[in-house]
């Protein structure tokens, strides 16, 4: 597997930037809120309840919570992820994938287009008021998973240290276990542990990134030991706990002393 990472420092300090390349297949939830440009290769991939495909120029939307699935990937995917404060946001409700000629995207397409080009802060400020201004105009209804399938979300992220029983989420639910699996796997492309995997190594990332050790996460986070949490955190995120912990305080206890 290969990823490479590159941060970009925009003009506008509100943005956080990243391209990133690689040729595995994603699966995961989303952090925060992104606006996300292919720049190069094809993928076809799963969020909101559908199938897309991306191709050079597509344009998709993320909310924090978000399920994305690669499902098919040619080769190596190049993609720009840009990244901004969404507490003024609340409510908007946006179509998630808009192709390169799609009108409805142009705004997004600027923004990114205004990042590539070192433009300065005030036109970055002008690209990114324009994309959320677009945000609002969209009136395409939200995708949102069945009630069952929220209440189960719901319980989850609730209990994200507890020991959960599949009848016992069934039953929150309303559903038998049967028909939760399924609906779990159709509208989040999943099933529920995996799902309850990738909330408790989110809640892993935010305890490093906070300054907890390694060596203090597993329980924490509902894991067994850390055995467990090595071998999760290492699939989802790529590199271990320690190697996390160390790049996000890289150059602290230099500063410190």
């Amino acid at each position: 597997m290969t990823c490479r990472v590159e941060f970009v420092t925009p003009a506008l300090r509100a943005l956080t930037v990243r391209r990133v390349t690689n040729d595995q297949p994603f699966v995961g939830i989303k952090e925060q809120f992104l606006i996300s440009r292919f720049e190069a290769g094809h993928s076809e991939f799963w969020t909101h309840g559908r199938s897309w495909t991306g191709a050079p120029g597509t344009v998709v939307v993320f909310e924090p919570g978000d399920v994305h699935r690669d499902t098919k990937r040619d080769g190596f995917v190049t993609y720009q992820l840009i990244s901004f404060d969404t507490s003024h946001l609340d409510n908007v409700t946006v179509p998630r994938c808009f192709t390169h000629d799609d009108v409805r995207g142009l705004a997004f397409q600027r923004l990114h287009d205004a990042v590539n080009a070192g433009a300065d802060r005030f036109t970055l400020e002008c690209a990114l008021t324009e994309a959320i201004a677009a945000m609002g105009s969209l009136d395409d209804a939200k995708w949102l998973p069945t009630r069952p399938v929220r209440r189960a979300l719901s319980m989850l992220r609730e209990n994200l240290t507890e020991a959960i029983s599949l009848d016992a989420l069934a039953a929150f639910a309303g559903l038998d276990k049967f028909h939760l699996c399924r609906a779990f796997r159709a509208q989040l492309a999943m099933p529920p542990h995996a799902y309850l995997t990738q909330l408790r190594i989110m809640q892993a990332k935010q305890l490093l990134s906070g300054g907890t050790k390694p060596r203090d996460i597993a329980h924490q986070v509902g894991l067994y030991d850390q055995s467990q949490l090595n071998r999760h955190f290492r699939k989802i995120v790529g590199m271990t706990p320690g190697q996390y912990f160390a790049k996000k305080h890289q150059g602290t206890e230099r500063t410190a002393r």
